[in-house]
């Protein structure tokens, strides 16, 4: 038995280093030749801007373990060592392929006609209408900073791309020490990348780096300085709040002055141009507290490459994915009620492959309907100008009561989340912050009605947003229990402290957990039996150490576990007398993939679950999440449709192993597809039945 959980635990793969390996997919679709161009592009902005927000939260969280000196927590701390040293090795080795990747785009962006110059390229026009555009915009966005005049750096933003500037008086020669300077990048004001004369035919950009080096004789105008070199760096901080924990304050005063805090956090990164001199790199260092376990990368001349998400299509609209319309589903766009279409029948969106408007129809008859007397949702993160929130505060000035739960606690969206709250408040929703030290993570809404109450769950946000790029489910029902439990799930919220239970849905920390763990044992007890015994499941992470034991229990069971994971995963696959009988995907492709959904054997009898938990320790202890139980047969073939295009897809998908080595996924048996292409088409098919019949 010793031997058994020893190997076990030799085959986990820590959280941060499985995030390296799934960040590393995005890096390989970036240099996929098969990927449209300016696609190419944004996988690599997608890339840096995930890695941004991995060292703020994560790499922060370990540095904070390592530096705590303390016996008691020696294993913790040792893992963090070890894990700290594995993520600097494989940024290390990721970095050189992320450079390598965007000289080659840049290469392919050349051979079709668009080009990056630097300021050494300009021909005699570009020069005029840069000098023009610094007369006319830049000047007094770019005042430098000297040095000298300061000792730290640890007080400025790191949202921003910085230039070091090494200054000298030419008619000193190259004596004494140069004078440095720092200039912060004026990119919310003129964007990351300048459209520039074309020239020769050629569509001709260039960095705002690049813009302003070529302007250092016009922003140092009047100073004896003539020669200049300049250097781009970035860094990056703590983002981990520090909460007051003063049990006087609301947890809206604790939360917004969290966020102010962050922008106080300590950086933990600092990414700088290998050209750099080492005097001066070394003085940066110094002044943003880079200590022994903080992060120092030696990059290429440009960084914060998070902006290539907005690179100019410059009118190349066939270099980049052709959109596809999301479809208005059928059964959403009748002419009756769709609170009575849902109480004859379960109803099912499949975001973006279908419309969110047929959700915001569905809000929008709760607002007006004389029948509906109440609506709640809950709220996680909101889009900018939120049509959600707007139907929600209608729906209060039309005499619904109307209650929202929302999660001030949704990471880099708190701020928003703080204003909306005051909104709603303002049109009078009763606003719900939850509980304190559980995060709300599920996705509910709830309308009373005099003819009968409806219930939806979904695997994602109510976000306008992120329906148009994250795949997600969301099941509509009238089903009597599940609907009056998504109901006591927001008086569980209200009042956490009294104890509920609940025999449909799944809902944590209550006993989420321990309802998975019996439907993986059921599957081990009748693999044993000689029944039916399979898994199949798509979700975001698995990382949960007592869920991965499990699985391999039922692995070495005999149980058939067939998984799409899209990013952390602990397991390790195909370990003789572990994991052989365990496969896992991971897909990257024009959509983020998002859902979560389970299907059971159950001996024969499959059951079907779908909701917002990965299997994390977060979403499992630490959470409130629910999953829920679909019974509606079309549904059901619809879940286990998703699941085994996933499953069967070659052309995005990669095997997650427990390696990083992300080679290319192969099936066994079968022709392999891409399932986001598939998955529209069958949509749209599933559409044209529907009206031909």
């Amino acid at each position: 038995m010793q031997k058994t959980e020893k190997r076990i635990a030799e085959n986990y793969v820590e959280r941060d280093v499985s995030w390296m390996y799934f960040n590393q997919r995005i890096l390989l679709e970036a240099e996929k030749e098969s990927v449209p161009l300016l696609e190419r592009l944004s996988f690599l902005g997608i890339y840096s801007n995930n890695l941004d927000e991995f060292f703020r939260v994560r790499v922060a969280t370990l540095n904070r373990i390592i530096e705590y000196e303390d016996k008691k927590i020696r294993q913790e701390r040792d893992r963090a060592i070890e894990t700290f040293k594995e993520i600097n090795r494989l940024n290390n080795l990721y970095s050189a392929d992320f450079e390598k990747t965007f000289q080659k785009v840049d290469n392919a962006l050349k051979e079709n006609g668009i080009w990056l110059v630097n300021e050494n390229e300009l021909n005699a026009e570009q020069e005029a209408f840069i000098t023009q555009l610094y007369h006319y915009r830049l000047n007094g966005a770019t005042t430098p900073l000297f040095f000298s005049s300061f000792e730290q750096l640890h007080d400025q933003p790191d949202e921003e791309i910085y230039l070091a500037v090494e200054l000298r008086d030419g008619s000193v020669a190259k004596k004494g020490s140069p004078k440095y300077a720092l200039i912060d990048l004026p990119v919310k004001e003129f964007g990351r990348f300048v459209r520039l004369p074309d020239a020769d035919g050629k569509i001709c950009l260039i960095f705002l780096d690049d813009v302003v080096r070529f302007c250092l004789p016009f922003i140092f105008a009047g100073t004896p300085y003539t020669d200049f070199e300049a250097y781009t760096f970035k860094f990056t901080k703590d983002a981990e709040m520090e909460l007051d924990t003063d049990l006087r304050n609301s947890v809206m005063q604790k939360i917004s002055k969290g966020v102010k805090s962050r922008k106080k956090g300590e950086p933990i990164r600092l990414v700088y141009d290998a050209d750099m001199p080492v005097r001066m790199m070394r003085h940066l260092s110094r002044m943003l507290h880079i200590d022994r376990w903080d992060t120092q990368v030696a990059g290429g001349r440009y960084h914060n490459m998070k902006d290539l998400m907005k690179f100019p299509d410059c009118g190349r609209k066939e270099l980049k994915y052709k959109p596809l319309q999301p479809i208005l589903k059928s059964d959403f766009m009748m002419g009756g009620s769709l609170l009575d279409a849902i109480r004859e029948k379960d109803r099912f969106l499949h975001y973006p492959y279908h419309s969110f408007s047929s959700f915001l129809r569905l809000l929008r008859e709760a607002a007006i309907s004389p029948e509906v007397s109440s609506i709640k949702m809950t709220l996680y993160r909101l889009a900018k100008d939120s049509k959600v929130v707007k139907t929600l505060m209608a729906a209060a000035r039309n005499g619904k009561k109307v209650t929202v739960v929302i999660e001030l606690m949704a990471r880099f969206d708190e701020a928003s989340n703080i204003s909306w709250s005051k909104q709603m408040q303002d049109a009078g929703i009763k606003v719900v912050f939850g509980v304190e030290g559980l995060k709300i993570h599920s996705k509910l809404v709830y309308i009373g009605s005099k003819k009968g109450d409806i219930a939806c769950v979904s695997t994602g946000n109510f976000h306008e947003g992120n329906a148009a790029q994250y795949t997600d489910v969301a099941v509509m029902t009238a089903r009597k229990k599940l609907v009056q439990e998504v109901n006591e799930v927001f008086d569980f919220i209200e009042t956490p402290y009294v104890p509920r239970e609940f025999k449909e849905l799944l809902v944590s920390p209550n006993d989420m957990r321990n309802q998975l763990i019996a439907r993986i044992n059921k599957e081990i007890r009748n693999a044993k039996a000689g029944k039916p015994a399979y898994i199949l499941g798509k979700v975001n992470h698995i990382t949960d150490r007592e869920m991965v034991r499990k699985l391999y229990a039922a692995s070495a069971a005999g149980v058939k576990i067939n998984l799409v994971v899209r990013g952390n995963c602990s397991l390790v696959t195909g370990v003789p007398g572990i994991s052989e009988n365990i496969r896992i995907n991971g897909i990257i492709d024009r959509y983020l993939e998002h859902s979560r959904i389970f299907v059971f054997a159950n001996g024969g009898n499959e059951t079907y679950l779908i909701g917002s938990a990965d299997w994390m320790p977060r979403n499992l202890d630490n959470r409130i999440e629910v999953m829920t139980p679909v019974y509606d047969p079309d549904i059901q073939r619809e879940l286990k449709l998703i699941v085994a295009y996933g499953l069967q897809d070659t052309f995005q998908g990669r095997t997650v192993d427990g390696t990083g080595r992300n080679l290319p996924w192969t099936l066994e048996e079968g022709e392999g597809i891409r399932s986001q292409r598939a998955l529209y088409e069958h949509y749209l098919s599933e559409e044209q039945r529907v009206i031909n019949d």
